[in-house]
């Protein structure tokens, strides 16, 4: 500002300068008065004065441009027999050097302390540009996990790795799924998100390896100890009564072989014993029925939902029993045109068995009720809820409740909860609980 403000008020005066010359000599002309052409000399000097500061002024910024241009920052202008306004310009120029480099320096500091940071973390970390394929970002977590000393591009990775190439190809953004990765001929598993974003008009990609190979070994030991455990203790409380039973059994018939005593005696013992033999092995089929009808669900029949029209359907169907049991059920649905895609059947299954979960939480209470409810979490991915205001679920089975087999009931299977929470997985979302002991219950199911 003050280089313009002192090289403006220059400027004026040898313009207004000039301006009184070139009149007094058009006075003198007219006049004439041929004394006047004596002025002549001095303003083609101002002209050409003129001329010579506005080539000197953008020979200099041309100077600055080609600085900017090839980033020469530690280029210094500096002339003490320069004009005054050169002199200023200079030091202008000098002033913009100094404060690209501070910014050059500073974004260097921060770019070193972020490449650290990506080096020193354990996850993977790719970019590419989404149209060659060029890499842009690559650091030794990754490289460590896919085996590769460096990965220039992209498309290099279909060479070494087609499964893993497809896959990552296929993935779309804000979605995180579990990739199986070959390295030295051993398998690991990471979980892999995805993610674009623009440069300049160019697209790139992002992605973010996590290896969870350990966290989830170390997650299916427990789960199968968890099912072994309850299966366990389902079998043998069917066997040993059985079992039991069976030595009862032999002994009565060891009796009347030797004829100790009469077969008439224990014919009925007998016929009661095979009874209770024939019923626990029933009991234990159903168990093993009921094992087979959860695994046996692999594949799903996805459509457009409405959500109003699931919730009629099942108020439909499940309104008279309720009334029945003087439970009241309330339906929240902000948006009626609100949809999910899902499989309608295996989605309403979830849903019934969640309610007559419910039913029987809320026997007792003064004022049962039940709620159904949908939404968008976080204003993006539906969520449907079912609550209760029953006698809620004890913090010390919370964590089991979605465990085949498992049950707090002593009529039932545990089979309910944990086939809702497969078709919940088939569906790429969840099932989770939130409990109270002695409020209530509510089951989300996020899509």
């Amino acid at each position: 500002m003050r280089f313009f403000g002192n090289f403006t008020v220059r400027l004026t005066i040898q313009v207004f300068l000039l301006m009184i010359t070139i009149s007094t000599l058009a006075w003198c002309v007219s006049m004439k008065w041929l004394y006047g052409l004596v002025l002549l000399p001095f303003i083609i000097y101002q002209c050409w004065r003129l001329i010579f500061i506005n080539k000197k002024i953008i020979s200099e910024f041309q100077d600055l441009v080609e600085t900017i241009r090839y980033r020469d920052f530690s280029r210094r202008f500096f002339n003490r027999r320069a004009p005054y306004y050169i002199q200023l310009m200079h030091r202008g120029s000098n002033e913009i050097c100094d404060v690209i480099t501070a910014i050059n320096r500073e974004k260097e500091i921060q770019y070193q302390y972020l490449q650290k940071i990506i080096e020193l973390v354990d996850t993977g970390i790719l970019s590419y540009r989404m149209d060659t394929g060029e890499v842009l970002w690559i650091n030794r977590a990754l490289k460590d996990l896919l085996g590769v000393p460096t990965l220039k591009n992209f498309h290099s990775l279909q060479k070494r790795n087609q499964p893993l190439f497809e896959r990552l190809q296929s993935l779309g953004n804000e979605r995180s799924v579990v990739v199986p990765i070959t390295k030295d001929n051993l398998r690991s598993k990471a979980l892999v998100a995805a993610g674009t974003f623009t440069m300049q008009d160019i697209q790139y990609r992002l992605l973010a390896f996590q290896n969870v190979n350990e966290a989830l070994d170390e997650a299916e030991s427990k789960a199968w100890q968890r099912l072994l455990n309850v299966m366990t203790h389902e079998l043998m409380n069917s066997v040993a009564p059985v079992a039991s039973l069976a030595g009862t059994l032999k002994n009565l018939l060891a009796k009347t072989k030797n004829k100790t005593v009469s077969a008439d005696h224990f014919v009925e013992d007998i016929e009661l014993g095979i009874d209770t033999i024939m019923r626990r092995s029933e009991g234990l089929l159903s168990f093993a029925e009921t094992y087979r009808n959860l695994s046996k669900i692999t594949e799903l029949n996805i459509s457009k939902v409405q959500v109003s029209s699931l919730f009629e359907h099942i108020s439909q169907l499940m309104l008279p029993s309720l009334t029945q049991k003087n439970i009241e059920l309330e339906v929240i649905l902000k948006d009626p045109l609100m949809t999910i895609d899902a499989d309608t059947s295996l989605v309403e299954q979830v849903m019934i068995n969640l309610i007559l979960n419910a039913v029987e939480a809320v026997k007792g209470k003064p004022e049962p009720h039940i709620i159904l409810s949908a939404a968008l979490n976080d204003g993006k991915y539906p969520i449907i809820k079912v609550i209760d205001n029953g006698i809620g679920i004890p913090d010390e089975v919370m964590d089991k409740i979605f465990i085949p087999f498992f049950s707090t009931r002593k009529n039932g299977n545990g089979i309910g909860l944990s086939l809702c929470k497969q078709i919940m997985m088939l569906h790429q979302g969840n099932i989770q609980a939130q409990s109270l002991a002695g409020e209530g219950t509510c089951f989300s199911l996020l899509f």
